[in-house]
């Protein structure tokens, strides 16, 4: 059902066949097998020792001298076994149903590619340019807040183009996505091939039309090969060689932009700013006051545009390494939400379906709440992403540690017996006064 809702309106409409949507909700279902059995591993020990502390069971098997971790000690094992097992399905098995699912629905989604223009994220199936929008009307055609970047010719992003408004359309033979721009700037970096000497040009439009080839977007093919470095299509072991390529692309990328501007904007001493003075004293003043003008606003458009590509990389990179540690995250989460629910079973003594599944899911939402807040903050870079992964593995150990405590002393949650006969001496006391 997640599934649908997410990609219903890319479903509807393309004439898809009955066994192609249960192809596609299968691979989506592998997706969800490492975030079931946690909660499986939950409900079932809570079930279990639910119903041995009812019927007494556990009381027989403790008066026999089996302490409570001899007695999970079997399922200990068992637990293992099953978290080990959720490590190998995700880290084996879920990328090649990623990457199944990934490729299909990008195919799907290539019949009509502008409807997967999505607000606030970088579009980047056209090949050669990159679409960001802010905000797209209810029609799907006009758009707001609009950033093209053109790197066609393969020397990075050279040429930025920026739209207060536009209108996006197919045209009839649908081989062609026109965009219609309005009250826009045009940003272009040239470099002189014999100089090497870069210079930049800002210009100023009403109405700029643009035009993608969509030739390519019209057959149905199988598009893996474009999914396979993507991070979720990838086991622990290549996402560490990704990992280190992008560390290393990144630094390198801050490197070039310090060795840029040092070399463009040099900061001068006194006698160089004397020099200068003396060099441009007949060039009029607000000639001089124009170059340094527009020399500010190309700094500020190339540390943005530099610092836009920097952070977009670290969130690449920071989505490479929560990919890395959720595989791993979510099977440890199986051994913890097993001690947490023998645990329980053992201290209510209640079980049947009932009672256990309510604890279950209550404890569960707080987990996957827990977990999508790590997660969500990680890819925001504001947690590192082992923090943001492991949050809510840090925040429910320490209460498996209690909980097992409690049920290896046969004690209650929360013993409230000493606070009891506290405040009846206390109330004694005030009445014989």
């Amino acid at each position: 059902m997640q599934f649908l809702w997410k990609y219903i309106d890319d479903l509807v409409g393309k004439g898809l066949e009955i066994n192609e949507i249960m192809t596609l909700l299968f691979y989506a279902s592998a997706r969800f097998v490492p975030l079931a059995l946690p909660i499986a591993m939950l409900l079932s020990s809570l079930m279990v020792f639910g119903k041995l502390g009812e019927n007494n069971e556990l009381t027989a098997l403790k008066a026999s001298g089996i302490s409570f971790i001899k007695l999970i000690y079997p399922l200990f094992i068992f637990a293992l076994i099953i978290s080990f097992s959720s490590f190998l399905f995700s880290n084996y098995l879920m990328p090649i149903a990623n990457l199944k699912n990934g490729s299909m629905i990008y195919d799907i989604q290539k019949k009509k590619p502008a409807l997967n223009i999505k607000e606030g994220i970088f579009y980047k199936d056209i090949e050669g340019y990159t679409i960001k929008i802010g905000k797209k009307k209810s029609d799907g055609k006009v758009l707001e807040d609009i950033i093209i970047y053109n790197h066609s010719n393969k020397n990075g992003n050279t040429s930025v183009i920026t739209a207060k408004k536009g209108k996006m359309e197919i045209t009839k033979n649908e081989k062609y996505l026109e965009l219609t721009l309005n009250n826009g700037f045009s940003y272009n970096e040239i470099i002189n091939p014999k100089t090497k000497i870069e210079s930049h040009r800002k210009t100023k439009f009403k109405e700029n039309l643009i035009r993608f080839d969509l030739s390519t977007f019209n057959k149905r093919q199988n598009s893996e090969h474009l999914y396979k470095g993507h991070y979720a299509m990838l086991n622990n072991k290549q996402l560490t060689l990704a990992i280190d390529s992008l560390n290393q692309k990144v630094i390198e990328k801050k490197n070039a932009f310090h060795s840029v501007i040092k070399e463009k904007y040099q900061v001068f001493d006194k006698n160089q700013h004397q020099n200068l003075k003396t060099n441009t004293t007949k060039i009029n003043k607000n000639k001089q006051y124009d170059i340094a003008l527009n020399s500010i606003k190309t700094l500020k458009s190339i540390v943005k545009s530099n610092r836009n590509e920097i952070e977009y990389k670290n969130i690449i990179l920071a989505k490479h390494k929560i990919e890395w540690h959720r595989k791993i995250s979510l099977a440890v989460a199986c051994m913890i939400l097993f001690f947490i629910g023998a645990s329980l079973g053992s201290i209510v003594s209640k079980g049947g379906f009932g009672f256990p599944a309510l604890i279950s899911i209550c404890f569960f939402l707080s987990y996957h709440v827990l977990s999508i807040i790590g997660e969500k903050s990680a890819k925001d870079l504001t947690l590192e992403p082992f923090e943001g992964m492991w949050l809510a593995n840090i925040t429910f150990f320490p209460i498996s540690i209690f909980l097992m405590y409690k049920a290896k002393n046969d004690a209650k949650i929360f013993d409230t017996s000493n606070l009891k006969l506290s405040i009846f001496a206390f109330l004694k006391k005030e009445n014989e006064i």
